[in-house]
């Protein structure tokens, strides 16, 4: 079966995370047990987001130091307020908070009202 050109691109992403990514992950399960499924590399409209809570609507994006940039920053503002304008909040955490799980999972939580 061929599947579609976004599918293949959030596999092959899936595939590539990087260390913060892959670590966000495993903590990001842990949100099955309050019942909240996570995706990685979820595609949303046009985008592939790191992670989708979907039964919050949730995005979590994990950003490294390239999202400083003024070029990257901006890209990222059009991109936030599509998703948005499509019903989803967006969460963005910094990489090296990723690499923390109990971190990470605090403030997910926290926007989750866990």
């Amino acid at each position: 079966m061929n599947s579609p050109p976004k599918i293949r691109l959030a596999r092959r992403l899936r595939k590539e995370a990087n260390t913060p990514e892959r670590m966000a992950w495993e903590a990001l399960r842990e949100l099955r047990k309050h019942g909240f499924a996570v995706r990685r590399q979820h595609p949303i409209g046009p985008y592939i987001v790191d992670f989708a809570v979907m039964k919050a609507r949730l995005v979590i994006e994990i950003d490294g130091a390239i999202h400083e940039r003024d070029d990257v920053r901006a890209r990222d503002e059009l991109r936030e307020r599509k998703i948005i304008a499509e019903g989803w909040r967006i969460l963005r955490i910094d990489a090296q908070t990723a690499l923390s799980a109990d971190h990470l999972l605090r403030l997910v939580c926290n926007e989750l009202g866990l």
